[in-house]
């Protein structure tokens, strides 16, 4: 580079007196400044991932100051439930796996000893440009005894490339090309952009098959996807990735349609059998790739625009996506890998793949032996036996179990000092229709009923629930809030089966914090501010092939010695129900009748 090569003749003009001295311009000194100073900066939260006997190797990136940090799936699927992470301090720190993305070739491991770990600014790949510098840190071939990482500067080749499963579950969507070199050992470290910002997680590179040696192609998952990304994975599950829930094909008039569930949301938003998909997520769709190169980037059950075309009319819509596989066909596949290991996306070697023809052959882990991180009971250190319980569809239960409780800790405080009692079923809320006319709401144990403008209908909670989908069009509200009331009763414990599932889209609002919640047959899922603790939103899943009843919940005021949402907007589908405005509750709380206004 021109500045590298006007620093070398400086410092050659300093050692040789016959040449004069040579004055470096200080944008040149400067931008050498900012990029040595950059360096440092991220090398500090640049982590060497290690097995529990210190073995093996990839990197990663710590992202929050209680030392979470992200690498690659297939860098610790082999290591089970403990590992081993070197910081530049050269301390050995304790790590315990958390959760695992097998498509999206994601872990997330938590360091420990420590509440103040250096932590890595957070870039925003989507800015990120063909020509942008970049930088890549790691551990490659193991060379830092002291875990300092190394660097490899570069440049960046290609956006939002798209790299197919062939034959493995991981599939590299949206990702970021890169010529800065990743060789072996680099698989899971950051990418980071020329301000020392994190753009992606190194993934996958292409090598000379004999030489092991980097060729100038590699590719990063995107930190915009790493992050959306983030709550699932503290969620403690193995993860999947969105589907359509419609297959498509590139045909000479657009992306195509040939095929679609009728039970999937895409189905009833609209989409049909032959109709032309424009755009995904607002953004241009030419091929069926570049279709499931924006769908890879999600999270099932994510909300995003779509619009189609069909016979010269085009139709805007926002669809629920659905998930690329059933939670237990996605748990065998992944055990099936576990008999057959496969690599990554692609033919060529990885970067922890050993040379068979090199004659001293670095010591990098294999490919993930899926087994030992599914089927093992390893003895643990007790350090990490504090922090890991095995589960069927989990990496690691624990920090589930963890994130529930926080959250109804969180929700309780905002409550207020009578949370801890129960408000009953026997509830009287009386108000107006914003839309025009009054409303009464009698609820009980058994039945409620409801009386709107246009009639009074009611529910019975004895037997099947699923067919509870009063009033008409509403999508159950009555049975959304029994089981919200159920769930103020009876609390996580013995409500039912209750799973964190992380951050989600939440209506019109931000994404929330979401729990799963299943009861009778019926999921309902309940969402939660971040920063008030409040619960913001129900959503009560009658059937998979139906819409939800969505009870959105705002105005909160202090009401029988708790706060309760003043204002609830109903929705199901993409059309509103109604909004409903709050004049008076009654409850009975411990059996005590209680009235505010």
């Amino acid at each position: 580079m021109p500045s590298a090569l006007l620093i070398f003749l400086a410092a050659l003009a300093t050692t040789d007196p016959t040449l004069a001295p040579l004055d470096v311009p200080p944008d040149v000194a400067t931008a050498e400044a900012n990029r040595v100073a950059a360096v440092s900066r991220a090398s500090e939260a640049t982590v060497a991932i290690f097995d529990s006997a210190g073995k093996g190797g990839g990197s990663g990136v710590i992202v929050s100051a209680d030392g979470f940090a992200l690498t690659n799936f297939h860098v610790v699927a082999g290591s089970g439930p403990a590992l081993k992470c070197g910081l530049p301090d050269g301390v050995l720190y304790d790590a315990v796996l958390v959760g695992i993305d097998p498509v999206g070739d994601l872990a997330l491991v938590q360091l420990l000893g420590r509440n103040d770990f250096p932590v890595a600014a957070i870039g925003d790949s989507d800015d990120v440009r063909v020509g942008d510098w970049a930088f890549a840190a790691g551990n490659p071939f193991l060379l830092a005894d002291d875990f300092t990482p190394s660097v490899s500067y570069g440049m960046i080749s290609g956006v939002r490339r798209y790299q197919y499963p062939a034959g493995t579950l991981l599939e590299y969507t949206d990702c970021l090309q890169t010529d800065a070199a990743i060789n072996p050992g680099n698989s899971g470290g950051p990418l980071f952009n020329a301000d020392g910002e994190l753009i992606g997680i190194n993934g996958r590179g292409s090598f000379e098959k004999r030489g092991r040696k980097n060729v100038g192609v590699g590719y990063a998952i995107s930190v915009n996807q790493a992050m959306r990304f983030l709550s699932h994975l503290k969620s403690g599950r193995i993860l999947d990735h969105a589907s359509l829930g419609a297959t498509v094909a590139t045909e000479d008039d657009g992306v195509i349609v040939d095929d679609i569930l009728d039970s999937s949301d895409a189905f009833r938003r609209g989409l049909r059998y032959g109709d032309e998909i424009v755009m995904l997520a607002n953004r241009e769709i030419t091929t069926a790739n570049a279709l499931q190169n924006i769908l890879g980037v999600f999270p099932p059950d994510w909300r995003v625009p779509v619009r189609f075309r069909r016979d010269g009319r085009t139709f805007d819509a926002v669809i629920r996506l659905a998930s690329k596989h059933d939670p237990a066909e996605l748990v065998a596949l992944v055990q099936r890998e576990a008999a057959d290991p496969s690599r990554p996306p692609g033919d060529e070697p990885q970067p922890d793949d050993e040379d068979p023809s090199d004659p001293e052959p670095n010591k990098l882990p294999k490919l993930p032996d899926l087994r030992k991180l599914l089927d093992s009971k390893p003895k643990l250190p007790k350090a990490i036996a504090e922090r890991y319980i095995e589960r069927r569809g989990f990496a690691n239960y624990w920090y589930n179990q963890q994130a529930q409780q926080r959250l109804w800790s969180a929700w309780q405080q905002f409550q207020g000092d009578d949370a801890a009692a129960s408000p009953g079923y026997d509830w009287l809320v009386e108000g107006h229709v914003a839309a025009g006319g009054d409303f009464i709401l009698r609820t009980g144990p058994l039945q409620s009923e409801i009386r709107l403008p246009q009639g009074v209908t009611g529910a019975i909670f004895r037997g099947d629930l699923t067919s509870q989908l009063s009033p008409p069009g509403s999508g159950g509200l009555l049975l959304a809030v029994h089981l919200w009331q159920r769930m103020l009763d009876e609390g996580l414990r013995t409500f039912g089966e209750v799973v964190y599932l992380g951050r989600l889209p939440c209506g019109d609002a931000e994404p929330a914090e979401c729990l799963s919640c299943l009861y009778g047959g019926v999921e309902v899922r309940l969402f939660f501010d971040a920063t008030t603790g409040a619960m913001i939103s129900l959503e009560c899943y009658s059937s998979d092939d139906a819409d939800p009843c969505e009870l959105h919940l705002s105005d909160f005021r202090e009401t029988a010695g708790r706060m309760l949402p003043h204002r609830w907007t109903i929705r199901s589908g993409d059309r509103e129900f109604a909004t409903l405005e709050i004049d008076q509750f009654e409850m009975a709380v411990d059996g005590l009748r209680r009235e505010a206004q």
